[in-house]
């Protein structure tokens, strides 16, 4: 088995735009290609490395990632499902997977180590809670609009598994427009059985920001910021960075992306009703990505004073 590295675009780039390396290869201790797309910032690296991962509408989600590659960054794109060989539903989820993930960026020349940083949102936000938690070489994760339980499926490491989140259907709404409002279906992580699917975060090494949206209807996000907050420091840890955005939905995008208040699931084939109001939705993505470039330009780069750009 061979690896195909392919370079876009083809031969020179303009100074001014991130390259993108697409690696397709057999994984180690994976049976099937494990789909990466690095997007690398302009100019001479190493740069510091980022993982950025996306939700449960599954597939390989890039426009983030090469974004952020324009600010000083090595941003690798990962799917876990819905993808190319990867399975077309989330089931048996391993954390090994994500693990080779982080060896491979901690391996790659382009990626200024001794750590990497985290990215994620909605499902793809608690996968970063469980990496920053138990894998090595981790610094900094963000979480946007993200569940301190591990949800859908149960995740697996080693001989640990980590079980599901419970949540009954029958509690979800339906907007006067026919959206499906998921907010109280999940059930509550504190309570038992429940508080078995609550991920340790408190075992990470690097701090946490989360971006919360107050007008979430996918889940709890404003709770869920507020039980991270609260175990960190039942544990002596520092308080975690949280921003909390009024009027702003569950889907934060980075600046001048339309506000996503609804849209068709992927895996689900349903309206879904994500929240916020338009205009506070637009302001939030716009400070939300300064943050989030400001966190980690501070926590992998070393930099206290960061001179940003809209996008």
């Amino acid at each position: 088995m061979t690896a195909t590295v392919t370079l876009e675009p083809a031969g020179l780039c303009a100074w001014d735009e991130p390259v993108r390396i697409a690696a397709r290869g057999l994984a180690p201790r994976q049976p099937s290609n494990t789909p990466r797309d690095l997007w690398c910032s302009p100019g001479k690296g190493p740069f510091p490395g980022i993982i950025d991962l996306f939700g449960s509408g599954g597939g390989l989600c890039e426009y983030r990632a090469s974004l952020l590659a324009g600010h000083g960054f090595a941003v690798l794109a990962l799917a876990y499902f819905r993808f190319e060989d990867l399975p077309d539903y989330l089931n048996d989820m391993r954390l090994e997977y994500f693990e080779e993930a982080v060896d491979f960026m901690l391996q790659h020349p382009e990626v200024k180590g001794p750590s990497v940083g985290l990215i994620g949102f909605s499902k793809g936000g608690d996968l970063c809670l469980s990496m920053a938690s138990f894998l090595k070489g981790i610094t900094a994760t963000v979480l946007i609009n993200a569940c301190v339980a591990n949800t859908i499926v149960p995740l697996h490491y080693k001989d640990m598994t980590i079980p599901s989140l419970e949540g009954d259907l029958k509690k979800q709404k339906i907007t006067e427009s026919g959206l499906l409002n998921w907010e109280d279906v999940w059930d509550n992580p504190l309570e038992e059985p429940n508080c078995q699917s609550l991920i340790p975060l408190e075992k990470a090494q690097g701090p946490f920001l989360f971006i919360v949206g107050m007008d979430d209807h996918d889940w709890k996000s404003p709770f869920y910021a507020c039980i991270a907050s609260a175990r960190l420091q039942t544990h002596g840890k520092d308080r975690p960075q949280i921003i909390y955005y009024p009027d702003t939905g569950h889907c934060i995008d980075p600046p001048y992306f339309p506000p996503c208040i609804a849209s068709v699931h992927t895996v689900l084939g349903q309206p879904i009703f994500h929240g916020g109001e338009p205009r506070a939705h637009a302001r939030a993505q716009e400070d939300a990505w300064q943050q989030i470039q400001t966190f980690f330009h501070k926590h992998l780069d070393a930099k206290k004073s960061v001179k940003l750009n809209k996008i």
